[in-house]
Formats: C-alpha cells, structure tokens, sequence
C-alpha cells in the first residue's frame, strides 16, 4: 500500500494529476449515485487541478454522466489550493457552489493564512485537522482550540467535521463543542464501494436516526 502523501507529490511533478484526479472524481460520483440519498461523497481536489481552465466542465460532465446531483458532491480543498495567485480559483468556487456543490476547507489549522482563507473564499465546511483532534481529550489547549473553530464556523454559518476520530470520547467531546460531522476509524477504516451499503446501515442502527451527517470520503 502506498499513501496519498507519497503517490500524490509524485503525481503533480510527472503530470498525471489531473488524469489521476478526474478518474477519482468520475469513478466517486458513478459509485455514489448508488448509495442512499442524501449520502454524500468528498472527493479532494489538487491545486494543480484548479489551474485547469477545462476543470468546471469536467466537473459538470462527470454529474451529468453519472447521474449524481450536485448537492451529494463535495470537493475538499488545502490551503494550498485556494492561495493560489490570481481570482481563478474565487471563480470556480463561486461556480462550483452556485451548482450546488458543497466546498470544504480541508486540515484547518495547520497552515498560515487560514482565517484569511476563510474571509476571501466561499467555503460551506471547515474541516478540523486531525493533530488537534487526536489532543481533545489530554491537552487543554487543543480542546481550546477544537471549541474555538467550532464557534468560529458557528458564527459564519459553517459546518464543522472532525477528522481522525478514533476514540468515543473525541467523538463526545466534538459534540459538546457543536462539531456538525466527524469522520475516522471510530466508525470505519477505508473499503471499497463494495462495502459500502452495509457500512451505512451499521452505522444507522448504532447512531440512530439524525445523530450526525453520513458522509464517506474519496
């Protein structure tokens, strides 16, 4: 198995990346069309993928050929992606989410100009980043932070989603604060779309109708 942080890299020097990431996209959207509405799939876009000018049309030919709505899509974005010169990338959003698509802020926190981000781009979900998920229950000052961004997307009318929840505790703690979403090994490790359907009435029967959002990333 090679992770994402090792064939990724490798995929934007060679040239590949936009060929590797549309095949995701398509093949996400085909396999979630599928799944129960309103399941959601989350597909991470590179930044090399927005500098790409065919890029919303690829997108919208994806949803048309597999069927899928536009409010089940999201894309998640780095803040590498959307610090990127010039207004291309305001625009797509803004065309992206004008579709319906909903767009997230992925691993918030650990760059350098994430509220600035937050202020200039048209983000529905921030995306809390694991390092100080994993530190909610021993550290003081992670939990602080986990409450303060989740107060944050509160007062903007954003949605939150824990990542890398592990343990039920983090997954009380998250609650407490007003997190809208988690996600992490606590309720499933990665598995094919194969696994999916009965993934998704596992968890049904153990949360109970209503006690979060489902969403499964790609």
């Amino acid at each position: 198995m090679i992770p994402p942080d090792r064939f990724i890299p490798v995929a934007e020097e060679c040239g590949l990346i936009n060929q590797l990431g549309l095949w995701v996209l398509q093949t996400a959207c085909r396999d979630a069309v599928g799944w129960p509405q309103p399941v959601k799939v989350a597909v991470n876009v590179s930044p090399i993928q927005l500098k790409d000018p065919a890029l919303l049309e690829k997108m919208l030919l994806t949803l048309t050929s597999s069927g899928l709505s536009p409010g089940r899509l999201e894309i998640e974005l780095t803040e590498a992606a959307v610090l990127q010169p010039g207004g291309k990338t305001l625009a797509v959003l803004g065309q992206l989410r004008a579709l319906g698509v909903t767009v997230a802020f992925d691993d918030f926190g650990t760059g350098y100009s994430s509220l600035s981000s937050l202020q200039r781009f048209p983000f529905d979900k921030i995306k809390i980043d694991r390092s100080f998920v994993e530190g909610i229950e021993t550290s003081p000052s992670a939990a602080a932070l986990v409450r303060g961004v989740v107060g944050l997307a509160t007062n903007l009318n954003l949605k939150t989603t824990g990542e890398g929840v592990e343990t039920l505790a983090q997954l009380e703690h998250l609650r407490s604060y007003g997190c809208t979403e988690a996600q992490g090994y606590l309720f499933s490790a990665a598995r094919p779309n194969a696994g999916i359907p009965g993934l998704l009435r596992r968890l049904n029967a153990t949360a109970g109708a209503g006690s979060s959002t489902q969403q499964l990333a790609s």
